[in-house]
């Protein structure tokens, strides 16, 4: 029997991370659940103790029926019945699994029937479940829809939809429509209030929605008649079971075929306010994306995963030459990078769950009483970190994601090429990665503002300040200083010029940062696991390598560059 909680090592350390300690009692909120919960913890060890049976019931599940259902999801996939979605066999059956174990629901709040678990769980649950198939993490994942219900709804609408959840029912988030993907603000699908009924009402199409027919549906909607920008739009909640949408169509994709990406058409659909009107993107679905962008972090980490394992076992079985090919240095090379960007974009997801799980927590003792000072200073620091990094691991993990699936079919050679072998199917649906829930270009939007203030700078001085490193891994350290120094230079020399110039080279300064923090974070457990020493040696020489590399482009560039790209643009338009 397969446990992808068990036989992963990392997983483990990161359950083990000295902050989990401060997390569950932020969670817990001092146990006070322990008397009102027969399965409530009673202190850390009884949390922990909890944690990870029930990390090891779900690795059991992506084990042994998510990924075991996967190829025959991936061949048949879901269809539209009389307007409505119906899953492929697979994915129904891995959803009865999950439901059965009683596991829908982890994060939240006991008195919605949740378990309370950490966002870190949480995380954990969707990289195991990706790993087995990406497809079905999506309609797992979704259920993050809930929290943001916990967060910013009322406590009626918590108490009519949060305990569903907890009892197995499925979410989406309605968010892009045909002539608005990344450009939330012109988002058209109108809400109008209809007194006699007292509700509002929906019209409208969503396109690209992920388990767009799902139970409980998060809409984005313009509420404020005459205008075109976000502060037009509010958010709702929409209940299929008014059966006021149709699936117009589901998309034929390159990949994650298990998952429904659905037009939806929105006819008088009565639906339900959550939190103010005007709020809808500029509050609440940042929220919500920021959480997905996690999600999506771990969805890659599962998959890479899958691919270094598949890689691994068939380069240690395929032999050529009268050798196993792993002995040849070309393919252990490969073997040993993707290991590295394996661990290191795990280090860089988990690090950053641990930034927003406190943030998050700190939110929600504030709806309960007033944070002493130090606690909202400790929030706000929080926030700042969970908002720098959050965008820096959703590009780097889902572009490593790439990379592995990538790196894995060369090992396979033909055989990954074929249908017979997993790798075909984890190079399909790693596409998808760094598209959506924001490209990898708007990441690095998202991110520079952290690279032009600071934060990443002063993150990595906290880093070099706070280790202490035996003699091996010092001269790496020493060598992130040096890159670090560079990264300085660097970000001087960009931010002397115009915005234009910024923009030009903002995924250069991101991904230094991106690459020196990574190194940091396997330094820091290659300290407190032997085994992590390779991983942090050879990721210091990537990072070493990309940093110098971005170095010489951003000094050896100029202000005319700009305008040779935009010439080259001009020419090749004009030759089409």
């Amino acid at each position: 029997m397969a446990n992808f909680f068990s036989d992963n090592k990392d997983l483990q350390y990161h359950l083990s991370h000295p902050l989990m300690r401060k997390i569950v009692e932020l969670k817990e909120k001092g146990f006070e659940d322990k008397d009102r919960y027969d399965y409530a913890p009673a202190d850390f060890e009884d949390a922990m103790d909890s944690y990870r049976r029930v990390l090891e019931i779900m690795g059991e599940i992506c084990g042994d029926v998510i990924a075991v259902n996967a190829e025959d999801v991936d061949h048949t996939g879901p269809q539209v019945v009389n307007d409505r979605v119906v899953y492929a066999e697979g994915t129904q059956k891995n959803l009865d699994a999950i439901v059965k174990a009683g596991l829908m629901g982890i994060t939240l709040p006991r008195k919605y029937e949740g378990l309370n678990f950490p966002l870190v769980c949480f995380v954990m649950t969707n990289e195991m479940v990706a790993r087995g198939d990406m497809g079905f993490e999506n309609i797992w994942g979704l259920q993050d829809c809930a929290e943001t219900l916990n967060e910013f709804a009322s406590e009626e609408i918590k108490q009519e939809y949060l305990t569903r959840v907890s009892r197995g029912e499925t979410c989406a988030m309605d968010l892009t429509e045909p002539d608005a993907g990344s450009d939330l603000q012109a988002v058209m699908l109108k809400a109008t209030w209809d007194e006699e009924k007292q509700t509002w009402l929906l019209n409208g199409v969503k396109r690209f929605i992920t388990n767009g027919d799902g139970d409980i549906s998060l809409v984005l909607a313009r509420s404020e008649e005459g205008t075109k920008d976000a502060r037009g739009l509010s958010m709702f909640v929409y209940d299929k079971r008014s059966g006021a949408t149709k699936v117009r169509r589901i998309e034929n994709k390159m990949g994650i075929k298990g998952s429904p990406t659905c037009e939806l058409v929105f006819t008088n659909a009565p639906a339900k306010l959550v939190g103010d009107r005007k709020m809808g993107l500029i509050k609440y679905v940042m929220s919500l994306m920021n959480a997905a962008r996690l999600g999506i972090g771990a969805q890659a980490v599962g998959l890479s995963e899958a691919a270094y394992r598949e890689a691994l076992k068939y380069a240690h079985e395929r032999e050529q030459f009268g050798k196993p090919i792993i002995e040849f240095p070309a393919v252990f090379e490969m073997l040993s990078n993707m290991k590295a960007k394996l661990q290191g974009s795990r280090a860089l997801l988990y690090e950053t769950t641990r930034f927003v799980e406190i943030y998050k927590c700190y939110t929600h003792w504030s709806h309960d009483r007033k944070l002493e000072p130090e606690e909202r200073a400790e929030m706000k620091e929080y926030n700042k970190l969970a908002d720098a990094f959050t965008p820096l691991q959703k590009l780097m993990t889902s572009e490593y994601c790439n990379q592995m699936a990538y790196d894995a079919m060369q090992i396979l050679g033909g055989s990954g090429y074929m249908k017979d072998y997993p790798v075909e199917r984890l190079y399909r649906d790693a596409r998808i990665t760094n598209i959506y829930e924001g490209t990898s270009q708007l990441q690095v939007v998202a991110a520079i503002r952290h690279v032009t203030t600071g934060t990443y700078l002063n993150k990595l001085k906290e880093y070099e300040a706070e280790a202490a490193y035996p003699a091996d891994l010092e001269s790496v350290a020493k060598q992130m200083a040096e890159l670090r120094e560079d990264y300085e230079a660097c970000v001087e020399r960009v931010t002397a010029g115009d915005a234009e110039q910024i923009d030009f080279h903002a995924r250069r300064l991101v991904e230094m940062a991106g690459h020196i923090i990574i190194t940091h974070l396997l330094l820091k457990q290659a300290v407190d696991v032997e085994d992590y020493r390779g991983s942090a040696q050879v990721y210091a020489k990537i990072a070493l390598a990309k940093c110098k590399e971005a170095k010489s482009y951003i000094f050896n560039s100029c202000c005319g560059d700009i305008d040779l790209f935009k010439a080259v643009m001009d020419e090749n338009v004009e030759n089409l």
